[in-house]
């Protein structure tokens, strides 16, 4: 197989016969490598719609032998959707794209030709001129995407897009959870496929109905980036950054409880007034860093407990063997 297109929808019946439709159009005449022409699969994962949408993609798998579907008996999210197609993907190359027609299936034969010919393991979409709310949904990107280069190094215009291609190991090699979706690539690039390459891609105004995504989802982005910087970083030393916290707090606190004390000593053996430690909020808040500086330390040590335990502690990506 040459080519899958993984495809996660939500409530869209309205759009799915002209998307498989545009995609058949957009791939027609186009090549193996071997030279025969393209074979290809649209894997539809259907996250749990209310809507028609099953019965639109039954009814349309009896006439395009190349679709294959899953349905949902819930809506998950689009990175469970993303998961179930990946593992169902049997391409050499794998496409996403979304159902709403705001992904132009036209844009799939260059991002396969990147691929191929320049060896990129990914290829991600960037839809330089956007046709979407100015307020809650362009002025936002920007700044996630803007914060997602400072924090993963990649330098993509457009982390979030929905159009990517990837060789068949990075979807293999990867796992999406959660709303992890939104950095694939920096999943990826963790993972050990640094080939990560860009290409603007015409961006459609929605035709049908409306998003499906809220504001909170630039929150909840930027959380999740968060989240996913340090479990790559720490996952698997969490000692390495609890540690170091609480080392670095203990010692603050027990250096000024000190302070405190010698002073007060000092002055004693002088003479000279001084004030009870007790007396002192200074010193409390000495004890206070202590007391975390501790309890870091120990959450740490849990950590690794846990970590040395977990049957991924040894999980690797192998690229080549020899005998």
């Amino acid at each position: 197989m040459d080519l899958s297109l993984v495809i996660s929808l939500y409530n869209e019946e309205a759009s799915i016969g002209e998307l498989v439709d545009w995609i058949g159009r957009a791939l027609a005449g186009e090549k193996s490598p071997a030279g025969g022409p393209l074979s290809y699969e649209i894997i539809l994962v259907d996250d749990g719609s209310t809507d028609g949408s099953w019965k639109v993609i039954t009814d349309l798998s009896a006439t395009h032998p190349e679709i294959r579907a899953v349905r949902f008996r819930r809506n998950y999210g689009k990175s469970a959707a993303l998961y179930e197609g990946f593992a169902a993907a049997e391409g050499d190359i794998v496409v996403t794209l979304d159902a709403d027609l705001q992904d132009n299936p036209e844009e799939i034969p260059e991002m396969m030709r990147m691929i191929r010919q320049e060896g990129y393991d990914l290829v991600s979409g960037w839809k330089k001129k956007r046709y979407d709310n100015v307020l809650f949904k362009n002025i936002p990107s920007k700044i996630y995407n803007h914060t997602a280069r400072r924090v993963t190094g990649i330098k993509l215009h457009d982390m979030n897009c929905g159009l990517k291609a990837y060789r068949k190991d990075v979807i293999k090699n990867i796992e999406v959870y959660g709303d992890m979706h939104r950095f694939i690539p920096y999943l990826a690039q963790q993972a050990g496929f640094t080939r990560i390459g860009e290409k603007v891609v015409h961006h459609q105004a929605r035709k049908y109905g409306k998003s499906k995504f809220g504001p909170e989802r630039f929150i909840h982005g930027f959380l999740d980036l968060e989240t996913i910087w340090f479990l790559q970083r720490f996952g698997k030393k969490p000692m390495h950054f609890f540690g170091s916290m609480g080392i670095l707090t203990f010692m603050i606190g027990a250096v000024i409880a000190l302070v405190i004390i010698i002073n007060k000593l000092v002055c004693q053996a002088h003479g000279l007034h001084f004030r009870a430690v007790t007396d002192q909020p200074l010193f409390y808040l000495a004890l206070l860093a202590v007391i975390i500086g501790i309890q870091l330390f120990l959450t740490g040590f849990l950590g690794e407990l846990v970590s040395r335990n977990s049957q991924e502690r040894n999980c690797y990506n192998i690229r080549e063997r020899i005998r």
